[in-house]
């Protein structure tokens, strides 16, 4: 485990083709936190069919296309809003928990109009990934992930059926051919 990035926050985990698991098979993970006591994720290209206006009407005008609730993660039923902020505005200390740079979750029990002045882009997950201490390094030392860069546009992509694809296509090499892996290769 000594080649594993310490601290993933901020990382992609990219499924590997023999991860079969179904809440995992080629998701595209982005941690949101990861430490001693294990790590938190959201599963970023498995957008449901359900219309944010369902549950969430007041959102729905500020949520980035497909404006739908994601399947975060097979933890939970709570929801979790990440959202991109303007870099050129002053945010304000309620409503807002910054991440990484301009990504951030937002507390859906505040007021969206008042949000909108300063959210850019916004996402509302159903449930989350989640792993306890030592978990996640234990996948990613049986080969079940790649941790990867991400890249700004990929949490809020507007295809996220094409994000395992294009997040290995991008790293060149052996990844990039990767990318062409069909989900079953019996059938080729």
């Amino acid at each position: 485990m000594a080649d594993l990035p310490v601290d993933l926050q901020g990382k992609l985990l990219v499924a590997k083709t023999d991860l079969i698991d179904p809440n995992f098979n080629r998701t595209v993970v982005l941690v949101l936190a990861h430490g001693d006591q294990g790590a938190l994720g959201l599963v970023l290209n498995r957008p449901t069919i359900t219309p944010l206006a369902a549950p969430l009407p007041e959102w729905e005008e500020l949520a980035s296309e497909p404006a739908v609730v994601f399947v975060g993660g097979p933890v939970s039923q709570g929801t979790i809003c990440l959202a991109r902020v303007r870099s050129e505005v002053s945010v304000p200390n309620t409503g807002y928990l910054p991440l990484q740079g301009t990504l951030g979750t937002v507390d859906l029990e505040g007021d969206p109009t008042s949000m909108a002045p300063w959210l850019e882009e916004l996402r509302i997950f159903a449930g989350y990934a989640g792993w306890g201490a030592g978990q996640l390094e234990e996948e990613l030392a049986a080969g079940a992930w790649w941790a990867l860069d991400a890249e700004d546009a990929d949490v809020f992509s507007d295809d996220p059926s094409l994000l395992w694809k294009r997040v290995l296509r991008r790293q060149g090499g052996a990844l990039a051919v990767t990318a062409a892996y069909p989900p079953d290769p019996s059938l080729n």
